[in-house]
């Protein structure tokens, strides 16, 4: 089957750009020749999955969710609204390089996580957080994970939020099906369910690419499948597939949710398809089920 992009329309609106679309045009044909036993899909959650914004609003991210009276004291809601206006300018800076942001991020991470542990979450609370936030998938996300699972090709969720809240949205929205595999920042809660650390290595936006390569790199479901489909809304998110032992086509399909004007070109240069203020899976979507349409018989 050839396929040429001038039969997709969802890739001709004027909110997707493409700096190579010849190049996008034979990513998307040697995996379709591949099959889908070759595939797998690497996206990051917080929006990504989730939406940016809804009716001009924003939507909230997983740490934004435990922001909640339930769970925070007004002072701790306080500091975590001051560290969010300090650090995410800095986060989405088109004038500062990674290697200048690193530092900025750790630390924004960290005295979050501290402040999170001071404040002795109950996990029994958490089903309640989500449910009360207004977070919100990405209108088509229903198609995206059941076809997915259903054609058994592998998703890792790999996101610098918090496991525990984003399993919960994905529990709750009824898509958090066995063929996902999530690496993010877990809660670690004593025997009686209050948080009183965090496990492991830290995730942060950009240091993706030395915890892919540590954590994602032995992953049995995702092995003997070099061909991906990775999604993100961060510079920071197109190292989640250094983990893949030795790739053969990475599609890499960027949201531009914020600042457009200042990122617009540094996104373009990065990423194979950028998705402008598109708060839908419709173009992930349109590209797996052309991926897919060959069935794999061997």
């Amino acid at each position: 089957t050839v396929l040429f992009l001038v039969q997709i329309p969802e890739l001709a609106k004027c909110s997707v750009l493409m700096r190579e679309r010849a190049k996008v045009e034979e990513k998307i044909q040697a995996m379709q020749c591949a099959g889908l036993s070759r595939l797998q899909v690497i996206s990051d959650f917080d929006m990504t999955l989730t939406r940016f914004a809804h009716n001009g609003i924003r939507v909230p991210t997983t740490h934004i969710i435990l922001n909640n009276k339930l769970l925070l004291s007004e002072d701790c809601l306080k500091k975590i609204r001051e560290l969010h206006n300090t650090f995410y300018p800095v986060e989405i800076d088109a004038n500062m390089t990674t290697e200048e942001k690193l530092p900025h991020m750790v630390e924004w991470w960290n005295n979050s996580h501290k402040l999170l542990i001071q404040q002795k979450i109950r996990k029994d609370l958490l089903f309640q957080a989500v449910t009360e936030s207004n977070v919100m998938l990405r209108d088509g996300y229903k198609a995206f994970f059941d076809h997915l699972y259903e054609q058994r090709v592998p998703l890792l969720v790999f996101s610098a939020g918090i496991g525990d809240v984003l399993e919960e949205v994905m529990r709750q929205n009824h898509v958090f099906h066995p063929n996902i595999h999530v690496v993010s920042n877990y809660m670690d809660f004593d025997d009686t369910g209050v948080l009183q650390a965090f496990e492991g290595q830290l995730i942060h936006t950009f240091n993706k690419g030395e915890v892919a390569v540590s954590q994602t790199a032995g992953l049995k479901q995702m092995q003997g499948r070099p061909n991906v489909l990775l999604l993100g809304d961060s510079l920071g998110d197109l190292t989640m597939a250094d983990g893949v032992a030795e790739p053969q086509n990475i599609l890499t399909i960027g949201f531009l949710n914020d600042q457009v004007e200042e990122r617009k070109k540094s996104y373009v240069n990065s990423f194979d398809i950028v998705l402008v203020e598109d708060e839908t899976m419709d173009v992930p979507n349109v590209i797996l089920r052309n991926i897919l349409t060959l069935r794999d018989d061997k």
